[in-house]
């Protein structure tokens, strides 16, 4: 049983039942029929909780209710969560120091905003059949970051491109120099 295939009212078809209310009172051991009357006569669903108990837990609730109080929780762990955000700076291996110097600037201050930097090397023409330039440049960019971000893994050629991930380095409580 998958967490959306949840048992109601005639689907439950068990001799005997843990029933409880959704006010909180204990209806006990009683059959899933007697449940589901119990039910009925408040205007209400029986919804199978858990199904592996002995006997099985019932619930008496209006379960449209019931999934949209989920359905928000849902909604408020998913604003809650940490989006990491990824800013890609594209270089070429014929590529200037100075230009360089003003791009690693721009991936500096993404670091410093908790942001992924993801250095993109283009290998044009025999570059992609031998792509050690890309990889030298990356080389370059890595010692002028390595002070404020790590790299994630080693730079690798994905088709067209050198690519290195750099991500900010975790935050000392003591900070030595």
């Amino acid at each position: 049983m998958s967490k959306e295939e949840v048992l109601l009212n005639q689907d439950i078809r068990f001799k005997e039942v843990r029933c409880v209310g959704d006010d909180g009172e204990v209806y006990g051991i009683i059959s899933s029929e007697e449940a589901q009357k119990i039910a009925n006569s408040k205007g209400l669903d029986l919804v199978l909780i858990s199904p592996n108990a002995n006997p099985p837990v019932c619930k008496i609730m209006d379960y449209g209710k019931y999934r949209y109080q989920l359905e928000k929780k849902q909604k408020e762990a998913k604003k809650k969560q940490k989006q990491i955000e990824i800013k890609e700076i594209k270089l070429s291996t014929q590529i200037a120091q100075n230009d360089i110097n003003y791009k690693v600037k721009h991936a500096r201050e993404f670091i410093t905003e908790q942001k992924h930097v993801k250095f993109k090397v283009v290998l044009k023409g025999r570059e992609t059949s031998d792509p050690q330039a890309g990889i030298d440049v990356l080389q370059r960019v890595c010692a002028m970051m390595e002070d404020i971000a790590t790299p994630d893994k080693e730079p690798k050629v994905e088709g067209r491109y050198a690519v290195w991930l750099f991500v900010p380095k975790k935050q000392d409580t003591k900070k030595s120099k």
